[in-house]
């Protein structure tokens, strides 16, 4: 089968790009700039897929209201979904959020269930969290900074986002490290098994196991608003009946896992650029109140681990030019347009007060990322109070960790050196 593409002919003798392949998923950017240059939507014949890789083309796309672009598949899809081509027409989304998963379902219904348990995710309610947050993240670096090493990703950074996710879900805060580890054990991305390196089915019962219990007792104690994430979803009333306790939590699982996961990857690798370029450092630490809200949004872009999201397409339709039919899915490479130099000056270079208009680091459109104002502070907050407490640092860049990966290509493992303080 020949490659299409938007550029005829495909990009060089003997390129191909396939986001599972072992050289893809050890580092795509090589990839994604042939692929914005010569194909930016280049289909990969294995999976009947097209991937699009140029920023405005991906905005479009995620902006796109009219219902072509379906997420029904699943916004991340495995080569095992993948390898069951679609026919044709794929079935219209279903609106009953108690037969689907949280992120199949169509409109209204999609919007209806998140405006239910979101409200703890509001920017006046995560406001409310900030010094829950800042106290978490000073408590954590006194326990750790007195071993003069310690991994910025998970021990400092994963630790908050366990932490501040488990308390908006009504988790025990002696929890929060026991999920964190079943999070991590259930998204590894070098794992041999499991569906394209996601171990469903363990991600599944580990993280149930946290949230059941967590859904009981707040049904137990009335659903009084203590934890509106959990109490409201309680009082969410479908078609005339309430949701039993499982599926709450099912839908649950999204903001546990997401929660979790991204944030400590970003500010690990935000602070690993810092500390690369000591010029910007020092520009950051003259005013860490106003200048790490805006070194955040460069790390966003430049540190975040999602590389791309998957939408089924529903009736036909082109994508800067190139004719896709219905059934075909498209993979919108947002790893690439964060380094797209037709939005970004200068795109592979982190400048931490680089001006951004626009950003994709949290989607865009129905499935924009509904936890952005709470990353946004914690993310903040992690940079901040570690640049506060900690006046000279260093990464100990052999032992960083970086797993192979087509999806989640973020530090899992940043191990930092603090030196101790002289008197």
């Amino acid at each position: 089968m020949s490659v299409n593409s938007t550029l005829e002919p495909n990009p060089g003798a003997g390129f191909e790009y396939d986001p599972f392949s072992a050289e893809a998923a050890a580092d795509p950017h090589p990839f994604y700039q042939r692929l914005r240059d010569e194909a930016p939507v280049y289909y990969v014949p294995e999976w009947d897929l097209f991937a699009v890789t140029r920023f405005q083309d991906i905005w479009d796309t995620l902006g796109d209201t009219s219902g072509t672009f379906l997420g029904t598949e699943g916004t991340r899809a495995a080569p095992t979904a993948l390898q069951n081509h679609n026919p044709g027409p794929v079935p219209d989304p279903p609106t009953n959020p108690l037969l689907a998963r949280s992120a199949a379902f169509g409109s209204p219904v999609y919007e209806q269930v998140r405006h239910a348990h979101g409200g703890g995710l509001k920017p006046k309610a995560v406001a409310r969290l900030t010094e829950f947050v800042r106290d978490t993240a000073r408590g954590r670096l006194a326990q750790l900074l007195p071993r003069g090493r310690f991994d910025l990703a998970q021990e400092y950074g994963g630790f908050l986002s366990s932490s501040v996710t488990c308390h908006l879900l009504g988790i025990p805060a002696e929890d929060a490290p026991r999920a964190l580890e079943a999070i991590n054990a259930g998204t590894r991305t070098d794992r041999p098994d499991g569906d394209g390196g996601l171990d469903v089915k363990g991600l599944f019962e580990s993280t149930m196991e946290f949230l059941l219990p967590a859904v009981a007792r707040r049904r137990a104690a009335g659903a009084d608003g203590e934890v509106p994430m959990v109490d409201s979803f309680l009082r969410y009333e479908f078609e005339g009946r309430l949701f039993n306790d499982e599926e709450i939590a099912t839908q649950l699982i999204c903001i546990l896992v997401g929660g979790t996961e991204t944030v400590p990857k970003v500010a690990a690798h935000g602070l690993w650029e810092l500390a690369k370029h000591p010029d910007q450092l020092a520009a950051v630490r003259s005013d860490l109140a106003t200048n790490v809200t805006i070194a955040r949004e460069e790390m966003l872009r430049y540190c975040a681990p999602a590389q791309w999201f998957l939408r089924t397409v529903r009736r036909p339709t082109s994508i800067a030019g190139q004719e896709i039919r219905p059934g075909q899915r498209v993979i919108l490479v947002l790893g690439a347009a964060a380094r797209d130099e037709r939005e970004y000056a200068n795109p592979d270079a982190f400048i931490w007060n680089r001006p951004i208009e626009r950003s994709l680091a949290f989607g865009r459109g129905q499935h924009f990322c509904i936890g952005y104002h709470l990353a946004r502070l914690e993310l903040s907050v992690l940079v901040e109070e570690f640049l506060r407490a900690v006046p000279e640092f260093w990464i100990d860049e052999a032992q960083a960790q970086r797993p192979p990966s087509s999806f989640q290509w973020g530090w899992n493992y940043v191990p930092v050196v603090v030196p101790a303080p002289t008197s």
